[in-house]
């Protein structure tokens, strides 16, 4: 047997199953962005850490360091479209948009690696 309401009530119940389906995509979306999130980070993490060991490696074969790995990770994710910046690092950057505080820090570390460079 159909379940017969009146338009109204039919219209009603939609408009709750809708409402419930938008918090379950919103809920969704949110812990999406925290996974992305976590996942930069760990993506950054890991470079870094990979970096040390090849640092530590480079040193104790020929006693030199190549400044400019750390730049090229940093480049890599930040092309990637993921902020580097200490505002809001690892949170996704929008398509076209660039971060004015994620590119002084690939600035600093271009300028600070020639610096080092003369310095040698």
């Amino acid at each position: 047997m159909f379940n017969l309401l009146d338009p109204f009530a039919q219209l009603t119940q939609l408009k709750n199953s809708l409402k419930a389906m938008t918090n379950t995509v919103e809920n969704l979306e949110i812990e999406m962005l925290d996974i992305l999130k976590e996942n930069t980070e760990l993506k950054v993490e890991n470079q870094l850490l990979r970096e040390k060991i090849n640092k530590l490696d480079h040193k104790e074969n020929n006693g030199s360091v190549k400044p400019q790995a750390g730049l090229k990770s940093l480049r890599n994710i930040y092309d990637s479209g993921y902020h580097i910046c200490n505002m809001y690092y690892g949170s996704h950057r929008d398509q076209g948009e660039d971060c004015m505080f994620c590119l002084d820090i690939l600035d600093n570390f271009v300028n600070h690696g020639n610096l080092s460079n003369r310095k040698k």
